[in-house]
């Protein structure tokens, strides 16, 4: 009899372990999936459309006929402005004329929900001057993000902060995506793929 229980609880902890174990690499395959379908360099860039808070509408692949395109991907508002993206914002906004001497526009996107997004993005924005290479977009919820694969869908967050450079054959040049707030492209790193 205890021999028959001894294999029983061996069988049943076999088992239990099994389980565990195939949920736990479920869980990896599913991560390393939507990691592996984010947008990498070589890839070619998904077209795309959005609209400026005001309601001109800006699509990737129009920008690109003009010159290659940096790609910023806002945080939105995850129930603030983020500080990291005001100031990435105004970094690239200072290096403007650099920027159109590469003849790079430059799409900022800001994703959210779709309700009070232009009013969230006029609060972002307002106190900037964009320069005519400049399009801030909205994101109303989060349909250019989901497709680029960079929600960041945890409590209190939007999108991974990434930056993108597009050459004009509509191939990405340069991918950073940041998985914390900070670690966003430098502008002058930027700038000099734009000059490769």
């Amino acid at each position: 009899m205890t021999t028959i229980k001894s294999v029983r609880r061996f069988f049943l902890f076999t088992l239990a372990l099994s389980l565990f174990v195939t949920s736990a690499l479920n869980t990896e395959i599913r991560a390393a999936a939507k990691d592996a379908a984010k947008p990498a360099v070589g890839d070619e860039a998904k077209d795309f459309e959005l609209t400026t808070p005001a309601g001109k509408q800006v699509k990737l692949s129009e920008q690109l006929k003009q010159g290659p395109v940096v790609l910023l991907v806002l945080r939105g508002y995850p129930g603030y402005q983020c500080p990291l993206c005001t100031r990435q914002v105004g970094q690239f906004i200072a290096s403007a004329a650099k920027l159109k001497e590469a003849n790079a526009s430059v799409l900022l996107v800001y994703p959210g929900a779709a309700q009070d997004l232009a009013k969230r993005a006029d609060e972002f924005i307002r106190d900037q001057s964009l320069p005519d290479n400049f399009h801030f977009l909205i994101d109303p919820d989060y349909k250019f993000t989901n497709a680029y694969n960079l929600r960041w869908d945890a409590r209190r967050e939007t999108a991974y902060p990434s930056t993108f450079v597009i050459s004009k054959d509509g191939k990405i040049k340069f991918a950073k995506i940041s998985m914390t707030h900070g670690g966003r492209a430098d502008v002058k790193h930027v700038l000099k793929v734009l000059g490769e």
